[in-house]
């Protein structure tokens, strides 16, 4: 494996990110509230997934269907060792702590991660341990540190850059990230948060491609 990006690489450990996003480049849209916190029609980037037992599963319902991208989400489930998010992507929120009204997060008692999640933030805050496997730690020295420490935290399995937009684009610039899958929604939200900004670079080798009626897999290596 690869040597000189983000620090160096272990064992056979990748830092990877999977993100759905609409055909016009946004995987959020417009003006996300606590109610709505992926914005007008952000959440529909996700039905695709929401729909599946793999999905399903590991949040706690019953149910759901086995399809082509069935065996996608499965694989990235087994592999992942530890994760990354950005403070907004945990409670929607960005002030001190105390001021934020979801600052347990979105998933409740037993979160789905099943693994360390390291929460990139201004704000310094002891690591809340919840049922199932899941800890959230929350990194104030940057996207780069936060990777660091979710390797160590996930062995020879990856790490999953989980989003928001900034995190992503953060860790490919910095060179930190070894493979990206981007899940194509089959719509247009207008407006919204792209995920991809003005300064986004590098190359890019197509992996896989995996085509489906309601979502269009694409998985890249990124080159050193």
């Amino acid at each position: 494996m690869s040597s000189g990006r983000g620090g160096g690489r272990r064992g056979m450990t990748k830092v990877r990110l999977d993100i759905s996003m609409s055909l016009d480049g946004f995987v959020a849209g417009p003006d996300p509230t606590l109610e709505d916190p992926l914005g007008r029609g952000g959440e529909d980037l996700h039905q695709w997934a929401f729909k599946l037992a793999a999905w399903r599963g590991p949040h706690g319902l019953q149910g759901g269907e086995v399809n082509a991208s069935s065996e996608i989400v499965e694989a990235g489930l087994q592999s992942q060792g530890a994760v990354v998010m950005g403070r907004r992507m945990y409670s929607g929120g960005a002030g001190p702590w105390s001021d934020d009204p979801n600052a347990d997060g979105w998933w409740g008692d037993e979160p789905p991660f099943h693994a360390p999640v390291f929460v990139v933030t201004h704000h310094e805050r002891e690591p809340l341990e919840l049922n199932g496997g899941t800890t959230f730690h929350f990194v104030t020295d940057g996207v780069g540190a936060a990777i660091a420490r979710a390797r160590e935290a996930a062995g020879d399995r990856d790490v999953l850059i989980a989003g928001g937009a900034d995190v992503a684009q953060q860790a490919l610039r910095d060179g930190l990230l070894d493979e990206l899958q981007i899940n194509v929604a089959p719509l247009f939200l207008g407006d919204g948060t792209k995920l991809f900004g003005d300064g986004a670079h590098g190359t890019l080798e197509p992996v896989r491609v995996v085509d489906t009626p309601d979502v269009t897999h694409l998985t890249y290596r990124v080159r050193a």
